[in-house]
């Protein structure tokens, strides 16, 4: 009988992997091209992601890292909790009794608390002018049991004041616990709008002096937030965006103990909150280097960081207007990283958030996005699911280490409302911001439905526009200004729809493809989704089989510009003859898909105008057709 009992060594017939080995391999198979550009990818903060990552990779005193222990970088649960995160979605809606039936539906759909986003100056929402208003959100909502969190930007103060003495009034439910939270964040709305309802410095010992009353009241209250998506949104990278964190969590601390607040006191009162996109794993570690940076902060203050309560938000930022349904899959995958990163809330904006009011269809799809990856996925059933993962685990070190040494500049500096106040945080993310929308713009960063698989027509998607806000405040520094990545493209998309609205038609391009389908097809197809990501149609075929039959085709179609798409051997073919024969048959400018290579001088005198090709920066180019188009 075999005996069962001892180990077998499944690998003992093999030659042990070596890195070396596997370099060898990978060479090979590279065929000479260069390793760091194929294989190496770089975060915006320039941190190498590597493409293996080995027991050689492992942290020193990795291993007796747990979770619910100090630094907290695995979370400060020692076991997971109930399905893992807490569901918290936004509410919106004007008017207040709207609010209260909008808060109920989320959380008999499945939330556990609400997110109030409150009317104020540049910022819709919510109107809460007294804590009558603010009681009227609250009936039926048992918040011991599902807490509410407040997003009031300017309005901040005056509603946290409203919303202390309405949930005052509110009887205790037995047995609840759970905590409520203010989140006055006079640092993050200075920085978005360059100015706060005081003084900054003012407004920043009223938050204390209100945090002293919500330590008195009956229920457990959070007063303070320190908010990074302020930065995220603005175009910051995940270190820059840690640094500010870090920079502002400072700040209050002082502020904290200036007012006779001992830091252990004051932990308590603070909360955070982290944007996530659909970078899953780099995402997954910043909210994980947060956590290890806060604890640095809290035992370097004499404090303890078990309290730390972190909300993932899903980017603003990633959000596309266009083609809205692609955000479902944006959204789940930022969910995802909130979650892989033990996240202890997580908010998950509706697919159309980048286009208006959310209607209930899509605030039941944000909310069940969540419910899938907890009740189905389980993505929660295990205390940070990634930790002990070479490369989560080396990755969360390296970002929580630059965020901390921009952190320092940061404090050389002054602190965080001196360098918001010289401007230099400002330059910093928008190098960050002009450098990823250069990526995006020549294709190193891909958005789908946006830059790449663009739909050309009605989505099907029809949402209310937020009404404005009131005016935002005059600014005394530079704010740090919301933006979404897919702008730039959406600009030219609603170019070309205004241009359909008022002619007719949309602004065309004729391409002459050239040959078999076999032949133009790898081009043709670039080609029209390329002017599609514009707003402008490509007319295409099956394919010409000469420049004169490509010519006729061409007039036909009354189209003022046209493009020849083709593989390079038909090109060396019939390439200049077709350049020729689509101006004699009047084409204001001709291009060519694909780069020219050698043969540009000889397609160049024979009438090509220029070449759209990938890499290029596609905003100019599409830029370009249309002012070309216009005048056409």
């Amino acid at each position: 009988m075999t005996d069962t009992s001892a180990p077998v060594e499944l690998a003992s017939g093999f030659t042990p992997a070596t890195y070396e080995k596997w370099r060898q391999l990978v060479d090979k198979a590279l065929k000479g091209a260069d390793f760091e550009r194929r294989l190496v990818a770089k975060t915006a903060d320039g941190l190498r992601i590597e493409p293996l990552y080995s027991r050689a990779d492992t942290l020193p005193g990795a291993q007796a890292a747990v979770p619910g222990k100090a630094p907290f970088t695995r979370g400060t649960h020692a076991a997971a909790q109930d399905l893992g995160w807490q569901i918290h979605q936004r509410v919106v809606d004007a008017d207040p009794k709207a609010a209260n039936k909008a808060i109920l539906e989320e959380l008999e759909g499945g939330a556990n608390g609400a997110v109030l986003q409150i009317a104020g100056p540049g910022q819709y929402g919510i109107k809460i002018a007294s804590a009558d208003d603010a009681a009227e959100t609250l009936p039926g909502v048992l918040v011991d049991y599902a807490p509410i969190q407040l997003l009031g930007g300017v309005a901040g103060l005056e509603a946290a004041r409203h919303y202390l003495r309405a949930l005052a009034a509110l009887k205790r439910e037995d047995g609840g616990t759970a905590v409520s939270r203010l989140n006055v964040d006079p640092i993050g709305t200075f920085a978005r709008f360059g100015a706060t309802w005081a003084p900054v410095e003012q407004a920043v010992a009223d938050t204390v002096k209100l945090a002293a009353e919500a330590r008195k009241a009956e229920r457990p209250l959070t007063t303070v937030l320190v908010d990074a998506t302020v930065p995220h949104e603005a175009g910051a990278s995940e270190a820059q965006e840690l640094a500010f964190l870090a920079a502002s969590l400072v700040a209050y601390l002082r502020a904290f103990e200036k007012a006779g607040v001992a830091p252990n006191d004051a932990f308590p009162q603070i909360a955070f909150a982290l944007s996530v996109d659909t970078d899953l794993f780099l995402n997954a570690a910043k909210v994980r280097a947060a956590r290890k940076i806060i604890a640095r902060i809290a035992e370097a203050s004499g404090a303890s960081a078990a309290s730390t309560y972190i909300t993932a938000v899903t980017s603003a930022r990633m959000m596309a207007k266009r083609d809205p349904w692609t955000n479902m899959l944006r959204t789940t995958a930022a969910c995802a990283a909130g979650a892989f990163g033990s996240a202890d809330a997580v908010t998950v904006l509706p697919f159309t958030w980048a286009l208006g009011v959310p209607d209930r269809f899509a605030r039941r799809v944000a909310r069940n996005t969540q419910l899938v990856l907890q009740e189905e996925s389980q993505l929660g059933r295990v205390a940070d699911p990634i930790g002990g993962s070479w490369y989560v685990e080396k990755l969360t070190e390296e970002l929580a280490t630059r965020a901390w040494t921009i952190f320092q500049d940061l404090e050389a500096e002054g602190g965080i409302i001196a360098a918001l106040s010289s401007g230099g945080l400002q330059d910093d993310i928008a190098k960050i911001a002009e450098m990823r929308a250069k990526n995006i713009a020549t294709g190193r960063v891909e958005l789908t439905g946006v830059s790449v698989f663009p739909f050309l027509g009605d989505d099907g998607v029809k949402i209310t526009p937020f009404p404005a806000a009131a005016a935002a405040p005059q600014g005394t520094v530079r704010a740090l200004t919301p933006h979404r990545l897919g702008e730039a493209f959406e600009k030219l998309r609603d170019a070309g729809d205004a241009f359909l609205a008022k002619t007719g038609k949309r602004k065309r391009v004729f391409m002459a493809n050239l040959g078999e389908i076999a032949e133009h097809n790898r081009r043709s197809q670039w080609m029209w989704n390329f002017l599609a990501t514009g707003g402008i149609e490509g007319l295409t075929s099956d394919g010409y089989k000469s420049a004169a039959e490509a010519a006729e085709a061409f007039k036909a179609s009354g189209a003022k510009i046209a493009c020849i798409c083709s593989s390079d051997e038909v090109y060396a073919l019939q390439g200049e003859a077709a350049a020729q024969a689509l101006k004699a048959a009047g084409a204001a400018r001709v291009f060519l898909a694909g780069r020219p290579g050698e043969a540009e001088a000889a397609l160049r005198a024979a009438g090509v105008d220029g070449f759209l090709y990938a890499g290029q920066d596609a905003i100019a180019s599409l830029e370009g057709l249309h002012k070309s188009l216009a005048q056409g």
